[in-house]
């Protein structure tokens, strides 16, 4: 996606510290996932950094899945 706009870019893609700092990066598995701690310990997954295509195809690594225990 390309935006072209003269809007600084810290108004179109804000963030928070408070964001960064619950955000952890974990293996579980064997795979690379960056996750983040909920309100019910409970950790859901941001993002998966492996390399593998087949770890992506999982549907319980999908961004957004929730996972209990690590």
């Amino acid at each position: 996606m390309i935006m072209y706009t003269m809007m600084p870019e810290e108004l179109i893609f804000p963030y928070s510290q408070e964001t960064f700092e619950q955000q952890q990066v974990i293996n579980y598995n064997g795979i690379p996932l960056l996750v983040a701690r909920t309100e019910t310990s409970e950790y859901e997954v941001i993002r998966i950094l492996s390399t593998d295509p087949n770890h992506f195809l999982s549907s319980q690594f999908q961004p957004g899945s929730k996972i209990t225990h690590i």
